[in-house]
């Protein structure tokens, strides 16, 4: 009878899988043509495997947390951005797209074992904090992140606002590790921002792509019209710099919003309902100005659909560094006790048909980190206005220039990248007139 009782476990787990392979198989082939054989011999290690674990562990182990391991060990292993999402994970991932959740404002993604930030998100504590695209996230207040799942370390580091948490970080160029204490926030992500840089040039920052991004761009760019309506408007900045992606259709409204015809992107996948096309509208809210999109290293996914699709139709010149160069698309599959799949099912295209995954795209105009000074004016240079008795130019004194009177730092100093991206719209401007 002892015998008996030793082996419920894995005669339980055979049912199981049984009729799982049943149910999945049925399904998968009335969708696909897939391999659908069953690895009899793999499943029963894997039965075998399970019940050494609960008879010979040196601790008893409940059923669910290890079918739960075994889940998100099998995701792991397929690519970084696949995973398992328990209740509580997918409910925080619906309440992120749609534009506020707790933690500290951070996209991340799996890199040889340890966190990776992808992009730290505007006005949130990870970005006041310092935190960089790029950084490597080795350890979680004491406990080292090597060995963990991404939806592990996703929970430390979220948590009741107000609370710290100390990471330590590995930065290229750093000689030893940066050790930081953040305070967690609920974080209220406002996707798109947008101000006036000279009348006629407009500003346009797009955080990070969620639900409401593309109606919300559309607002913004009707109120930089009234704006400048008496000069109309000459030029578009979209920035998308450290934008690490978000949800695919908003992505497809931002580049839909500056299109008039054309395709914006496509996917491709195994199963039927993973391959789309996305087309353009005949319309183009800012008439057809040129444009200048700004991207970097933490420009990724939802970014690069942007800007590859604005690229392959010659509608704007990218301006940066080369993207993040995630070309996968994942799909969200709920499951029957409130948790989710988070499963990679497609590679994505330009409309040139560009694959972005593990390439990025490459701005048509590459501009390296600067750092810009000051230069005091030559003592010995001299001009007309230097010179005794010289001539007025005939035209009253003004002091109404803001550049002038203006005692904020000079763009050229607070966003190198931007300046050159205004001076370039300035020139394309003069060239079309």
């Amino acid at each position: 009878m002892k015998t008996i009782f030793r082996y419920l476990p894995t005669l339980f787990m055979g049912v199981i899988l049984g009729s799982f392979i049943a149910i999945g198989t049925t399904v998968f082939a009335n969708r696909s043509q897939v391999n659908t054989s069953i690895p009899y011999e793999d499943l029963r290690t894997f039965t075998e495997i399970f019940d050494k674990i609960k008879t010979d562990y040196v601790e008893e182990v409940n059923d669910k947390d290890l079918l739960e391991s075994a889940i998100q060990g099998m995701l792991a292993g397929l690519d970084p951005h696949s995973g398992y999402l328990d209740p509580e994970t997918f409910l925080e991932l619906q309440i992120g797209t749609t534009g506020e959740f707790g933690g500290l404002g951070i996209e991340v993604g799996m890199d040889n074992g340890f966190v990776k930030v992808i992009a730290p998100i505007d006005d949130t504590p990870a970005k006041k904090a310092g935190i960089q695209a790029g950084d490597l996230i080795v350890r979680l207040n004491d406990t080292p992140v090597k060995g963990m799942s991404l939806s592990d370390a996703v929970k430390i580091m979220r948590g009741e606002p107000d609370t710290d948490i100390k990471l330590t970080i590995v930065r290229e160029n750093e000689d030893k590790p940066i050790i930081l204490t953040i305070t967690r926030a609920i974080i209220k992500v406002k996707s798109v921002k947008s101000r006036t840089l000279e009348p006629g040039y407009i500003y346009v920052r797009i955080s990070h792509f969620q639900t409401p991004t593309g109606s919300s761009l559309e607002k913004a760019i009707q109120t930089l019209k009234e704006e400048n309506r008496e000069v109309g408007l000459k030029g578009l900045v979209l920035d998308l710099r450290n934008n690490p992606g978000g949800v695919l259709k908003a992505a497809v409204s931002v580049s839909d919003a500056f299109l008039k015809s054309g395709l914006i992107v496509y996917t491709e996948g195994r199963v039927i309902d993973s391959s789309l096309k996305f087309n353009a509208h005949p319309r183009d809210l800012v008439d057809g100005i040129p444009m200048v999109v700004l991207v970097n290293g933490g420009s990724a996914s939802a970014s690069e659909i942007v800007a590859g699709a604005l690229q392959d139709h010659h509608r704007a010149v990218i301006m940066g560094t080369k993207t993040f160069g995630k070309g996968s698309v994942q799909t969200i599959l709920p499951m029957n006790n409130d948790s989710a799949l988070k499963l990679t099912t497609a590679r994505y295209y330009t409309p040139l048909g560009r694959s972005i995954q593990a390439e990025g795209i490459q701005p048509d105009i590459v501009l390296s980190k600067v750092e810009i000074s000051s230069v005091e004016k030559e003592s010995n240079l001299i001009t007309e206005a230097d010179l005794n008795r010289h001539l007025d130019n005939g035209k009253s004194k003004s002091t109404d220039n803001p550049a002038v009177n203006s005692e904020e730092e000079p763009l050229v100093k607070r966003d190198y990248e931007l300046y050159e991206a205004l001076n370039l719209l300035k020139g394309l401007s003069i060239i079309q007139k």
